[in-house]
């Protein structure tokens, strides 16, 4: 069965950093684009970067850009997301993606860790 399971969320100082994780299982990682999302209670998902399938290209949204860095291991079938100057609109749920470009986006999607900013 496909699988993503995100990990590294937790509670942070504004300032701080957290590296999420992304493993997946189940199918042919390095034939898929993948994305982090996040959604914030009462907002809707957001797109925070992509990357492609052997790292050529990477794309951020404009509130993350030059924090946020987007990476994967497809050797390892991971994908990270390392987050720097965290603030506290920051925080959401913090979802990993597998994208199709013929669907025109995410076919699977993981369960979501929780990013909390905060003093």
């Amino acid at each position: 069965q496909v699988q993503l399971v995100e990990s590294g969320g937790g509670l942070v100082q504004p300032g701080g950093s957290l590296r999420l994780s992304c493993v997946a299982s189940g199918f042919t990682f390095s034939s898929y684009a993948m994305s982090w999302y996040r959604q914030a209670p009462g907002k809707e998902r957001e797109l925070v970067a992509i990357i492609t399938k052997s790292s050529v290209r990477r794309n951020y949204a404009d509130s993350v850009k030059g924090r946020f860095t987007i990476s994967r291991d497809n050797a390892k079938n991971t994908v990270f997301l390392q987050m720097n100057s965290l603030i506290p609109e920051d925080t959401a749920v913090y979802y990993c993606s597998a994208d199709r470009r013929d669907v025109g986006g995410p076919v699977y999607w993981g369960q979501g860790t929780q990013v909390t900013v905060s003093p």
